[in-house]
């Protein structure tokens, strides 16, 4: 199983914070670099989780902390640095092709999928119900 995972991405213009909301400027944007590292996280742990579970977000820390421009290649590593019967944490880092632009952490928990999405279903229900 894999512990660590790199992806290469071209900043394109919907990953521009002017584009996704989070700024005015035509750079990457923050929202991005947390998808990324949301999702590489996600496919890491999903290589330990038993059938009929997936790993939801509970921790996210990151500092965004040098600007890239549209066009320009980013590399964004996750590694999984300790797995704990339902818990990974995993150290995040993104570059760009002059430095390091964001490091930070991230933990992800086991759940049972039907079990989960059936829970937040139900406070959906529940304030739906209310207000008949």
């Amino acid at each position: 199983m894999n512990t660590q995972k790199t992806i290469t991405k071209t900043v394109t213009e919907g990953m521009l914070a002017v584009s996704v909301g989070s700024g005015t400027l035509k750079v990457l944007g923050t929202p991005v670099l947390a998808q990324l590292y949301e999702n590489i996280a996600m496919q890491l742990a999903a290589e330990y989780c038993n059938s009929g579970f997936t790993t939801v977000g509970c921790f996210l820390s990151l500092s965004h902390d040098a600007p890239t421009p549209l066009g320009m290649d980013i590399q964004v590593t996750v590694k999984l640095v300790k797995h704990e019967n339902r818990f990974f944490e995993f150290q995040l880092e993104a570059s760009d092709e002059t430095r390091i632009i964001s490091t930070g952490s991230h933990t992800r928990v086991a759940v049972e999928s039907k079990k989960f999405q059936h829970r937040a279903d139900d406070k959906l229900n529940a304030i739906v119900n209310k207000h008949l």
